[in-house]
């Protein structure tokens, strides 16, 4: 068991620390676990959604237990113009793994009432995906793409779903596209379980993924509490056994492959 997707309070919305994370997932039998801190850039001048480097150099440095490993990652908040952002921000430590994910779409937290404003929910997931394009074409230092489906699970989505697959085939097809070509991989996130009933995506993104040629695939709970570390990750790493037959952790940017 895996989860390759958690914060602690070293992220701005963070509840409990890294030790007591560690310890929930040391209780609820998980073998390996990646820290992902939050990196997002908002508009303005204010920035409160990155984190301190020195906490987080004090949160993780030392940070064992006997019985799960532990990883340090990040998690980037993607735009089409902060390419050179993201190769900056590298630099903070030497990670094990790096997500790319999306939240911000024409310059607006998608979470919130301002991005649904005079959108339908087809409208609203398609301009989301449409930026999703637009960073995964230009952006090389992630190494998974996270949540690809982020938006099924905003607090403002005024009727929470899955975000249909046929209904945007087409795009979600070319954002595959890169990932494969890139060598990139794909998360199935388990936060949107709770939230509009499925993963984040769930499996029909996964097996498109495979047929278009992609192997890397990770598990992330995005647990911001210690009650959420690993929630579903037994669930999720049965849909990939059944499509793939393994699930990835990273070392040092590397993909570990386990046989499920």
């Amino acid at each position: 068991m895996f989860d390759f997707h958690m914060h602690s309070t070293v992220s701005f919305d963070g509840h409990d620390n890294a030790r007591r994370m560690v310890q929930a997932a040391a209780d609820k039998g998980l073998r390996e676990i990646c820290f992902t801190d939050h990196i997002d850039y908002e508009p303005g001048e204010q920035q409160t959604m990155v984190f301190n480097t020195q906490a987080y150099h004090d949160a993780y440095d030392d940070l064992t237990h006997p019985a799960v490993k532990i990883r340090r990652g990040m998690e980037f908040g993607m735009l089409p113009d902060n390419v050179s952002q993201f190769k900056a921000d590298m630099k903070r430590a030497e990670f094990d793994f790096v997500l790319g994910s999306v939240h911000f779409t024409d310059g607006i937290d998608i979470y919130f009432e301002p991005y649904w404003a005079g959108k339908t929910v087809h409208q609203a997931e398609r301009r989301y995906l449409e930026e999703t394009l637009a960073c995964v074409q230009v952006h090389d230092d992630f190494d998974v793409l996270g949540h690809l489906t982020y938006i099924s699970k905003a607090r403002a989505h005024p009727s929470p779903r899955p975000v249909p697959f046929d209904e945007h085939r087409e795009i979600i097809d070319e954002i595959l596209k890169i990932l494969v070509q890139k060598g990139k991989g794909m998360e199935i996130n388990t936060s949107g379980v709770d939230r509009c009933g499925d993963f984040l995506p769930y499996d029909v993104y996964f097996r498109r993924f495979k047929e278009l040629g992609g192997e890397i695939v990770t598990v992330g709970s995005d647990a911001h509490s210690w009650d959420r570390v690993g929630q579903y990750s037994d669930r999720a790493c049965a849909i990939l056994k059944d499509i793939f037959g393994y699930v990835c952790t990273f070392e040092g940017r590397k993909p570990i492959f386990h046989r499920l």
